[in-house]
């Protein structure tokens, strides 16, 4: 795989940021450690720094030979709220929070990309790395194009990557249109009238009603969307009561509903008001829906994506770039940055043969394939040197 010797060199040092990374993780805007990190090393390889856009993210700003083309590079710094059971050495040293997404990876790729760019300066134009906070449900993205990234960071284009476990590694997966869903979160609360277990007679029980509620709520994908579209709507809470003994008076549905089309995410929330209300209603009881808008469809611009698929193959090879796998049914807040600039979101393979890299993410024994990093940098150096010919 033709990645430059010189980032090969660095590969040592990447791993090293990585595991750093990983071994202090942190939640969505509180990346003070991690961007820290990241700006003291962009500033000593001579980039230009900023920081203060969603709080903890950092703009690095590299002009290379004239031009006036620009490009942007995001990496995600944040961490995930669950407990490592790793034992390597550079497992979490903190309770309650992993690098459970590859973020660590994401964010030491791009900053390998940036001592590379810096040093060889192969390009003509500006190129700005985003390091942003709070991709796992924080939307550091959305808050960073609310707060004038691209007004203060003009980008032509846009692009970033993710580690895939479920390809192997060498490989990439660059598809134009949607390739993920819009994530959208539910809560219901579900009010009756509590009293003693013996007499229920007395009561309206919410737990009743609730299960009667969550059952309903499934009938909506199954024979309300058009089978030829997705949507999931998935409950994962359910809460009520203290007391084994007791009826409670309210209980509680969270969860998580996701689709590839705005249509269908409007059509399924607005289903999901009615449908739970008027179970509840057929019950003698009240639902309240909380229905609480998250991030919208990632969606591949189509000449980018073709863009960054050629600069793939120049690192990967012929034949080892997907461009037909389909959407899955997570969500990516880099899908805020799609939809103010042009560009693409590429999954990087990460699966080695001896089974390294192949953990699902947001599992408690995850870790990012350091063998994948220099293919990550490679893949950002070569798109600007691509897009930002001299």
């Amino acid at each position: 795989m033709p990645v430059p010797n010189r980032l090969m060199d660095l590969a040592p040092e990447i791993k090293a940021w990585r595991r750093d990374i990983h071994t202090h993780p942190e939640l969505g805007f509180a990346e003070h450690r991690t961007s820290q990190i990241v700006a003291d090393k962009l500033a000593s390889w001579g980039i230009e720094v900023h920081r203060g856009l969603a709080g903890t993210g950092v703009v690095g700003v590299l002009r290379g030979q004239p031009g006036t083309g620009t490009i942007g590079f995001r990496a995600d710094m944040d961490a995930l709220a669950m407990q490592e059971v790793n034992g390597f050495e550079h497992r979490s040293q903190t309770p309650g929070a992993m690098h459970a997404c590859g973020h660590d990876g994401h964010t030491a790729t791009l900053l390998g990309a940036a001592k590379y760019l810096a040093e060889t300066k192969n390009f003509a134009g500006t190129v700005h790395f985003l390091f942003q906070p709070a991709e796992e449900g924080g939307g550091g993205g959305r808050v960073m194009v609310e707060e004038g990234l691209f007004d203060r960071f003009p980008c032509d284009t846009v692009y970033a990557l993710h580690n895939d476990p479920a390809l192997p590694l060498g490989t990439a997966a660059c598809v134009p249109g949607v390739i993920m869903a819009a994530s959208d979160r539910l809560k219901i609360t579900i009010k009756g009238r509590g009293g003693h277990a013996a007499r229920p007679h007395t009561t309206l029980d919410p737990v009743v009603v609730g299960a009667h509620v969550v059952v309903a709520l499934q009938s909506i994908v199954a024979r309300r969307v058009d089978p030829i579209e997705s949507s999931v709507i998935s409950l994962t809470m359910f809460h009520a009561g203290s007391a084994m003994n007791v009826i409670a008076d309210t209980a509680e549905i969270q969860g998580t509903v996701r689709a590839l089309s705005e249509e269908v995410r409007k059509q399924v929330a607005a289903l999901i008001e009615q449908v739970a209300t008027n179970t509840a209603a057929a019950h003698g009881a009240v639902a309240e829906v909380e229905y609480i808008w998250g991030y919208p469809p990632t969606t591949n611009h189509v000449e980018q994506t073709e863009r960054a698929a050629r600069a793939l193959e120049d690192v990967l090879g012929e034949g080892r770039v997907f461009r037909d796998r389909p959407p899955v049914m997570g969500g990516e807040d880099f899908s805020y940055m799609l939809l103010a600039r042009p560009g693409a979101f590429i999954r990087l393979g990460q699966a080695s043969p001896d089974g390294t890299g192949s953990v699902p993410v947001h599992n408690t024994a995850y870790d990012f394939n350091d063998e994948a990093a220099p293919l990550g940098a490679a893949w950002f150096a070569r798109l600007a040197e691509r897009e930002l010919p001299r």
